[in-house]
């Protein structure tokens, strides 16, 4: 498979994204989707700038996933869990404030969120499924995504910096294979403001990636990643195609692939497999 470029949009990508992709690589380019263009590619002119609303990757041929491994929070779904629980325990600008930095890379994420969970001491346990069912609602294009996925014969895993209750909901209702995610500690119908051990951070998402490879008997550059803050770097980096998802700046410039204004559906144009 030749180098390609793939133009997304989760507007759609119309007649006039079609000729401003053909001009822009002088070859004639082959819809995917009504959402999606590809055209084979020698090298990406300078200075090139997508059309408003529009994602342009420039991909490497003749990759093909075995394994997709993601984010959780702000990626597969739309809202950070833990703020959210946060607004029930009425600290939510405290703890929002404290996430914000630790996904930007400023503040070390397992103190992060031994700080914001300590802030949920007392908070009954019920409240975890009245968020989950008023709050917690997935990213456009994940449905289809992990359809398209299941569909490919690609493992998938869930793995998230949140809350193992959430994580096992999330994972169930998409189909992904696996799934994991920190406990919190109760006590007495109750949250205890603790996190049971070990902290599942940035180092242990790239273990995950690792330890799901060698189980699969591949390389972890037969994985795809996708997330959207600083915890998720080092899977990023690990695997073959990194993507950032809406992220934030240090894992936007860091990832293989950025996806601004595509949904999440756009990962099957980019690893080459159709829409379900």
């Amino acid at each position: 498979m030749p180098p390609r470029a793939v133009l997304t949009s989760a507007a759609g990508v119309g007649d006039a994204e079609a000729q401003w992709l053909a001009e822009a690589f002088s070859a004639r380019p082959r819809r995917l989707s009504p959402t999606a263009l590809v055209i084979p590619v020698d090298e990406a002119p300078e200075g090139l700038v997508a059309p408003s609303g529009c994602d342009l990757n420039i991909l490497s041929g003749g990759f093909v996933p075995r394994l997709f491994i993601a984010d959780m929070d702000s990626t597969m779904i739309e809202v950070e869990c833990i703020d959210e629980l946060a607004d029930y325990a009425g600290v939510k600008p405290q703890v929002s404030d404290i996430t914000e930095r630790a996904m930007r890379g400023e503040l070390d994420f397992e103190e992060a969120l031994r700080e914001r969970v300590s802030l949920l001491k007392g908070l009954p346990v019920s409240v975890l499924q009245e968020c989950y069912n008023q709050r917690i609602t997935f990213s456009p294009g994940a449905a289809a995504l992990l359809a398209g996925l299941r569909g490919a014969g690609v493992e998938t895993a869930l793995v998230s910096g949140g809350f193992t209750f959430f994580s096992e909901r999330v994972a169930a209702e998409l189909g992904f294979h696996s799934h994991q995610a920190n406990s919190l500690e109760v006590d007495n119908g109750h949250l205890t403001g603790r996190v049971t051990p070990p902290i599942l951070g940035r180092a242990a998402k790239e273990e995950a990636l690792r330890r799901i490879s060698e189980r699969l008997g591949i390389s972890p550059f037969q994985a795809v990643a996708i997330g959207d803050g600083a915890n998720d770097l080092a899977m990023i980096g690990a695997a073959g195609l990194g993507i950032a998802y809406k992220a934030k700046p240090a894992v936007a410039a860091e990832a293989d692939v950025r996806l601004d204004h595509s949904d999440l559906s756009a990962v099957l144009a980019l690893i080459g497999v159709a829409l379900p």
